[in-house]
C-alpha cells in the first residue's frame, strides 16, 4: 500500500475533530462535528468548503499542447463551448475523459485553457503521474508537460451563497465575479496564469474557477500550497455569518451522487465508456451519430456498443447499502442482473407522491410548506440490459435489500448553472 499522504490542511482537520479516513493515498476528512447531513444541507441552502488539495494538476505549454489534448481528451476543443459549440476560449474550461485505446477510462478531468498555448488539466488524487505519463507517451512534440501537484493548494466553496462569501475576501471582487459564467476561470498562480489577475485582499494570487463537484453553484480556488491554510481560514471567517460549514468527503459523495456525477475508478473505469449517463463528454456531431474528431479510444467505442449499462437510481427512503464485491442488482424475478457501483443518501430530497422534491425546489413547483426531507438513497448500477426510466429493481449487500427506481436525474433544482448575477 502507498504511503499515506496529507494535504496542507491536515492539522487543521485534526484540530477541528474531523473524522478522518484514507481516500486514495491521502488521509482526508469524512465529516466534522456538525455531521455529514448538516454539511450536505449547508451546500444546498447556504455554502460549504471542501479541502481538495489531494486533486492532481498537470500543466501543458507549447505550440503542440492543443493538438496533444485534442488527440487524448474526449471533448472536441474546437467544438465544445456554448450553445453554438464554438472552440474553447482562453479563460474557459470543459469536462471530459481520457480513454485508453480499448475505450476504457484512464481518468476523468477538467481541461482549462489559460492562455494561447498554455493549458491546465485537473485529474483525481494520485492520477497526476498516470495522466502526465499517458500524455507524454503520445509524443507531444514541442509540449512541456508539468505535474504541478506538489505546488498546489486547492479548496472548493459550493452553495448558493458562495459568491457573496467570496466577495468579502477578493480584492476588487466586482469585476472578477460579475461575468463569471459556468465553467470559466480567471487569475492564476505560479506558471498557471490566465490574462486576468485575481488576488485576495492580502495580495495572494489565486486561480478562480466557477466549477465544482456538487451540482450546486460554486467555485474552485487554486493557490500555492503554502497559502492554502490562511485562505481556508479567511474564507471560513468570512462565511460564518452566512452559515458556511467545512465539509468532508461524505457530503461530497452524497452531493455528487444526487447530482448524477461519477466517481472515477468506481462509476467509470477499466471497461468501455459506453451506455452511461456521461456520454455528453464524447464529441458527437449535431445528429449524435458520429464523432467530430478522432481521439484515443474512438475506434473501440464505435466498434463495440457494449453489453453493460450504467444507470442512475433513487430509492424510496433514506436506507442505503454498503457497496462492495458482493453487492448486487436483482430484477423482479430475483435474478442477478448486475452490480451496484455507488450508493449514498442525498439528505436534501424526498418524494412528494411520485415526484422527487428538494429543499431548493420552489413552492410553486411542488415543495410543500412543511417539507422536511428524510433523504433518499441514490447512486449508480451497472447491469446487463437497458432499463427504462421508472423501472424498479432491487439492490442488496447480502444483509439488506432495497427497492429502487431507475432515473434520468435525481436531485432537482440544482444551482450550478444559475446566472451569477442572481447569486450576488
Amino acid at each position: 500500500m502507498d504511503q499515506l499522504r496529507m494535504t496542507p490542511l491536515h492539522q487543521w482537520h485534526l484540530g477541528q475533530g474531523a473524522n478522518m479516513a484514507r481516500f486514495g493515498s491521502y488521509d482526508m476528512p469524512l465529516w466534522y462535528p456538525a455531521g455529514a447531513r448538516a454539511e450536505h444541507l449547508a451546500v444546498i441552502e447556504a455554502a460549504g468548503i471542501f479541502d481538495t488539495s489531494h486533486m492532481a494538476v498537470i500543466g501543458l505549454d507549447g505550440d503542440g499542447a492543443r493538438d496533444l489534448l485534442q488527440r487524448c481528451f474526449t471533448k472536441d476543443l474546437d467544438r465544445c463551448q456554448g450553445r453554438d459549440k464554438g472552440p474553447l476560449a482562453i479563460g474557459r474550461c470543459v469536462y471530459g475523459v481520457f480513454l485508453a485505446a480499448a475505450g476504457a477510462v484512464i481518468d476523468d478531468a477538467i481541461v482549462y485553457r489559460l492562455a494561447e498555448t498554455a493549458w491546465m488539466v485537473v485529474v483525481n488524487a494520485g492520477m497526476g503521474p498516470v495522466v502526465a505519463g499517458h500524455l507524454e507517451s503520445q509524443g507531444g512534440s514541442g509540449v512541456r508537460i508539468s505535474d504541478c501537484g506538489d505546488q498546489l493548494g486547492k479548496m472548493d466553496i459550493q452553495g448558493p451563497l458562495a459568491a457573496r462569501i467570496l466577495a468579502k475576501v477578493l480584492h476588487d471582487p466586482g469585476p472578477v465575479l460579475a461575468d463569471m459564467v459556468y465553467f470559466s476561470c480567471k487569475g492564476g498562480f505560479g506558471e498557471l496564469q490566465t490574462p486576468v489577475p485575481v488576488r485576495l485582499n492580502d495580495g495572494t494570487p489565486l486561480l478562480l474557477s466557477r466549477t465544482g463537484y456538487t451540482g450546486e453553484f460554486g467555485f474552485e480556488l487554486f493557490v500555492a500550497a503554502d497559502r492554502i491554510v490562511p485562505l481556508w481560514q479567511t474564507v471560513l471567517a468570512a462565511g460564518e455569518e452566512f452559515g458556511l460549514l467545512p465539509c468532508g468527503l461524505a457530503a461530497r459523495d452524497s452531493l455528487r451522487t444526487g447530482a448524477v456525477l461519477p466517481l472515477s475508478h468506481q462509476d467509470i473505469g477499466p471497461w468501455p465508456f459506453v451506455n452511461n449517463p456521461w456520454l455528453f463528454t464524447l464529441p458527437w456531431d449535431g445528429g449524435g451519430t458520429a464523432f467530430t474528431k478522432e481521439f484515443i479510444g474512438a475506434s473501440a467505442l464505435r466498434d463495440d456498443p457494449g453489453d453493460a449499462y450504467t444507470l442512475p437510481f433513487a430509492g424510496f427512503d433514506p436506507r442505503k447499502i454498503t457497496v462492495g464485491k458482493d453487492t448486487f442488482v436483482t430484477d423482479r424475478q430475483g435474478d442477478t442482473i448486475g452490480q451496484v457501483l455507488t450508493c449514498a443518501t442525498d439528505m436534501a430530497i424526498d418524494r412528494v407522491g411520485e415526484v422527487i422534491v428538494s429543499v431548493a425546489t420552489p413552492p410553486a413547483e411542488g415543495r410543500p410548506a412543511d417539507f422536511r426531507p428524510r433523504g433518499l438513497s441514490c447512486g449508480f448500477i451497472k447491469v446487463n440490459r437497458p432499463l427504462a426510466a421508472g423501472a424498479t429493481v432491487s439492490i442488496t449487500d447480502g444483509r439488506r435489500q432495497i427497492r429502487v427506481e431507475i432515473r434520468t436525474d435525481i436531485r432537482p433544482h440544482r444551482s450550478a448553472r444559475h446566472p451569477i448575477t442572481s447569486m450576488l
